[in-house]
């Protein structure tokens, strides 16, 4: 479901990214396929030197179908940036996308925290992260990471995701399934 980025999906992953439901909601605005994967190639380079993990969202049949990056690390912290393609909206991977990346960041990389904006006006986002149990809001705990993401205007809510709460969720799922 999760890969490295690479140079080969560009072209699919462009052509889902420029769609109006997806744009403006993406943290790299690209205004070309040239400049896609001019800032695919930057995230790759970004990876290899330890200051975010970039991965590509794939569907069941191995096409790329949106990205997930973990940007801006720092003290086992990091935010969280994720789009799907509108034909895969609804369908479930946002969901199992989230799950295999946190798991990945908190089982294989030594984060503790990670740190979510989204648009207050972005519905499809909160309803999104809502569906996660270890997805908590984070306004007023880490109030100065609020604050400074909301430097100018109060555009975005903070959410997070602890180690802790998303290993001990993850484990109760595991038991209850078994």
């Amino acid at each position: 479901m999760l890969k490295k980025r690479d140079l080969h999906e560009c072209h699919s992953l462009y052509d889902l990214m420029v769609d109006s439901a997806v744009y403006p909601y993406v943290r790299h605005k690209c205004q070309s396929y040239d400049e896609y994967v001019f800032a695919t190639k930057q995230m790759i380079d970004e990876e290899e030197q330890h200051t975010c993990i970039s991965r590509t969202i794939l569907n069941e049949l191995g096409h790329p179908i949106g990205t997930i990056d973990l940007y801006h690390m720092e003290h086992k912290t990091g935010f969280l940036a994720t789009w799907i393609g509108a034909p895969y909206f609804g369908k479930g991977y946002n969901q199992r996308a989230k799950e295999a990346f946190f798991a990945e960041l908190f089982l294989q990389h030594e984060i503790e925290t990670v740190f979510l904006k989204i648009r207050k006006q972005n519905i499809r986002s909160k309803k999104a992260v809502g569906k996660l149990p270890y997805i908590k809001l984070a306004n007023e705990i880490y109030r100065e990471v609020y604050t400074s993401i909301n430097n100018t205007e109060l555009i975005y809510d903070l959410y997070y995701v602890n180690r802790s709460d998303f290993i001990t969720i993850e484990e109760m799922h595991h038991v209850v399934a078994t």
